[in-house]
């Protein structure tokens, strides 16, 4: 499993990270606190609270996968300043 953090504040962010991510076939959640949905799942992201950062949770172990995932949601990765 891959996990990072995704910060997706704007509706046009939401509407692109889900196409982004549909074109990967494993499974992927987005987190917050103990609730989770389905990162694919448009409707589902709009019921987070996506003023905060989202923890996500990718059913992949292959590292050819992992970079093209990184590669391609690159803008959304949450970099926290310290």
């Amino acid at each position: 499993m891959y996990v990072t953090t995704v910060f997706l504040p704007e509706i046009a962010d939401v509407a692109e990270f889900v196409n982004i991510m549909s074109q990967f076939r494993f499974e992927a959640q987005l987190h917050v606190g103990n609730y989770a949905v389905d990162a694919k799942s448009i409707m589902g992201i709009f019921t987070l609270d996506r003023e905060q950062p989202l923890q996500l949770e990718a059913e992949v172990s292959d590292e050819a996968q992992i970079e093209k995932l990184n590669q391609a949601i690159g803008r959304f990765l949450f970099h926290p300043v310290h």
